[in-house]
């Protein structure tokens, strides 16, 4: 007798900030952000395949845990404890999205999970239910469940869908360092900065779909932070610009840098160069919309 295998695969997209700014600190220990986030064509793959019982966690990156610990395995013990699921399953994560970059790799695999189970155990949770999970995971979880062109504010699981930014492409150089994001916070705290991000007129011009008026107002106040005690991403901002790009930022918390292109081949160009210069990771990628 032949054996049905249900089995689901899942891409998990990495993140861009096109803007982020901290209000402040909350009582609940949080900081208060408004921040554009972006989509991009970076992703890791997550395959489920549904077994007896338990959770099993396979990862094709060397030395990264496959345990209670991950981010991945919370958030399928998240789903199956929430809805008393007595079945199990395995995940098989391919990893693309460099780690500790501020590209939202991990919150983007524990959104893939929730929205993974969800199919395979045939839940029918609506966007908003999943976002409401995603939220006892981590903050940028939400909007790694929606995707494409957000605002979010509160601690960043509060979601306002945006505009489509106008698709485009994408640079990506993470250097030989990683960035934690409560460092990054907590230095902030300490130092704060004058410059901070319109995100009115960000999305004034999200509205008319201006890819030019949107690279004007690219801002991310965690760069006199990150930038202080990291040089290279200021190096790598420059070199984007000199290269043909025509905005560079830090993304979260960093360390990557992005550049928008108005073409993905102008993106493999810059990218190219840039390989030629440097050995960090470089991507070339463009502007992905919602899931």
């Amino acid at each position: 007798m032949d054996v049905l295998i249900v089995m689901i695969t899942i891409n998990a997209n990495a993140k861009i900030n096109l803007t982020l700014d901290i209000l402040g600190k909350r009582a609940d220990g949080y900081h208060e952000v408004a921040m554009i986030m972006q989509s991009v064509g970076l992703f890791d793959t997550l395959r489920f395949t549904e077994t007896s019982m338990g959770i099993e966690l396979t990862i094709n990156v060397p030395g990264l845990r496959a345990d209670k610990t991950n981010l991945v395995w919370k958030a399928a013990r998240l789903i199956l404890d929430t809805y008393h699921i007595s079945k199990g399953v395995h995940i098989e994560l391919t990893k693309r999205i460099p780690i500790a970059a501020g590209l939202a790799g991990g919150s983007a695999d524990a959104a893939a999970v929730l929205r993974g189970l969800n199919s395979l155990f045939l839940l029918q949770l609506s966007d908003e239910v999943l976002c409401e999970l995603g939220a006892k995971l981590g903050s940028d979880v939400p909007f790694c469940i929606m995707g494409g062109t957000i605002l979010a504010t509160g601690r960043g699981e509060v979601l306002e869908r945006l505009p489509d930014m106008p698709v485009c492409g994408v640079v990506l150089v993470k250097p030989a360092v990683s960035v934690s994001t409560a460092w990054a916070y907590k230095n902030y705290d300490a130092k704060g900065t004058a410059n901070h991000p319109d995100n009115e007129s960000l999305q004034k011009y999200l509205s008319e779909g201006s890819l030019q008026g949107i690279s004007k107002l690219l801002c991310n106040v965690l760069e006199s932070v990150t930038i202080e005690k990291y040089e290279e991403i200021l190096d790598y901002k420059k070199y984007m610009c000199q290269y043909g790009a025509m905005a560079s930022l830090m993304s979260g918390s960093g360390p990557t840098v992005f550049g928008l292109t108005e073409t993905v081949e102008e993106a493999i160009c810059i990218a190219n160069k840039l390989r030629s210069v440097t050995d960090a990771k470089v991507f070339a990628t463009q502007i992905v919309c919602r899931n």
